[in-house]
């Protein structure tokens, strides 16, 4: 009996279904856009942006959860991070708006406060009778004489002395050669019941009829001004000194206590 072999059926390997690539690009952009949200959210001006990045950082975190989920993407715990970063930008964008808020507000009253002419910008009235040389009979109470004092609603009080002859030294600044020069003494004293930053005093001058601008002398005697603060109670001197041209036969003197006060004018006789 003969034998025989049968052919064999070629063998067919079993196929493996397709793996589908992981879908991980959610949570990529909730980690990127979580990232930036929290940093702008660091500056209370971008509020804003952090509230839009954290909001869409969010939203892209929890839809990447819900792929991880599901089997469609690997990276769960970037997608994690991502949404957390997007909560975090949305509570600093909450922190940064109400700051901003309320320094835009702070900034506005104060405004305001100047405007309406509150009790630390009221216009300051003539006190000190103008008894002393070169006072201010027949010129209104808006212009003060020496000696003279401008008091204020907060009860700061500003006092100009009378000028006196000055020799500027030989290496002066602002000073001219042919000129004159005089020294002015303004004294500040706090009547009111908070400390008083003298180093936003101003004072300037001007000369003649023509009221030319006097320049401030600065030398080793003169030209330091103001420094520090005025305790309640308490009161500061200053020197200035001026230059002014040979024939100018009066002064003005005009001093600004600071921001929130008005300045006040002294008429002064050469």
């Amino acid at each position: 009996m003969s034998q025989y072999t049968q052919p064999q059926q070629p063998y067919a390997p079993a196929q493996t279904p397709g793996t589908r690539p992981a879908r991980n690009g959610l949570g990529i952009s909730a980690l990127v856009l979580g990232i930036i949200g929290t940093v702008s959210g660091l500056v209370p001006l971008l509020f804003w942006l952090a509230g839009i990045l954290g909001l869409i950082a969010l939203i892209l975190g929890l839809a990447g959860r819900g792929r991880v989920k599901r089997g469609e993407a690997t990276n769960k715990g970037v997608t994690t991070f991502g949404a957390v970063l997007g909560l975090v930008a949305l509570i600093l964008s909450v922190v940064g708006a109400v700051l901003t808020f309320k320094a835009v507000d702070d900034v506005v009253s104060e405004i305001d406060r100047a405007v309406a002419d509150s009790s630390a910008s009221a216009k300051p009235a003539a006190g000190g009778g103008g008894g002393a040389a070169g006072g201010t009979e027949g010129k209104g109470d808006d212009v003060l004489g020496a000696g003279d004092s401008a008091a204020y609603d907060d009860g700061l009080e500003v006092t100009v002395g009378a000028p006196a002859s000055y020799t500027a030294s030989e290496f002066a600044i602002g000073h001219t050669k042919g000129n004159n020069a005089y020294t002015v003494s303004v004294a500040i004293e706090n009547k009111g019941k908070e400390k008083f930053d003298a180093t936003l005093v101003t004072v300037d001058a001007r000369a003649g009829d023509d009221g030319v601008n006097a320049e401030q002398i600065f030398d080793d005697k003169t030209g330091e001004g103001f420094t520090g603060t005025v305790l309640p109670g308490k009161k500061i001197t200053a020197k200035y000194a001026f230059d002014t041209p040979a024939d100018a036969k009066n002064l003005t003197v005009e001093v600004g206590p600071g921001f929130e006060w008005d300045a006040s004018q002294w008429e002064l006789k050469l």
